[in-house]
């Protein structure tokens, strides 16, 4: 099977705190990736190529974080056939809530994914989650990952000593 990896899009250096995350985490599962900065709106043109030839490149998945207008995801999916999972992030003045409607509130026929406000973790997970269909080795690690997160939670019960049953 052909490698797919993942396209970590962002809209300036300052993103790159919280998109580490997504790195982190696509590392953890060994997928690889590519990690570049691009700007909607101060480097349309560069935006526009990089989502035409994604596909070549071998990505399956873009994850895109942007914050304010987050213009980001949506612009790189007007580019492109591959899904987008877009990242709000987390601006100064309204708390990320304007990055995440401008990122779900896009129009019919260019669907972008969106999770929450700095939630690079998960569109790491989601991106992993949508290889792994074709991937059964990938779904495997998943398959571990959650279990390894209920048994936490059982770990952190026994704690408090509540009595939570132990897990099939």
């Amino acid at each position: 099977m052909e490698k797919q990896h993942v396209g970590i899009v962002l809209g300036s250096e300052s993103d790159l705190p919280v998109m580490e995350e997504t790195a982190r985490i696509l590392r953890d599962f060994g997928v690889t990736y590519e990690m570049t900065i691009a700007s909607a709106h101060r480097s349309p043109d560069l935006v526009a190529e990089y989502a035409r030839t994604a596909e070549e490149r071998g990505i399956a998945v873009i994850i895109a974080g942007a914050g304010m207008a987050a213009h980001l995801p949506g612009v790189l999916a007007a580019y492109t056939c591959l899904p987008v999972i877009g990242v709000p992030l987390q601006g100064s003045t309204l708390s990320g809530i304007d990055a995440l409607y401008s990122i779900v509130q896009m129009p019919p026929g260019v669907p972008v994914a969106a999770v929450a406000v700095n939630g690079a973790r998960n569109a790491a997970l989601l991106a992993v989650q949508m290889l792994s269909i074709k991937n059964p080795e990938l779904r495997e690690k998943f398959r571990r990952y959650k279990k390894e997160l209920a048994e936490g939670v059982v770990r952190k019960a026994e704690k408090l000593g509540s009595g939570t049953p132990p897990l099939p």
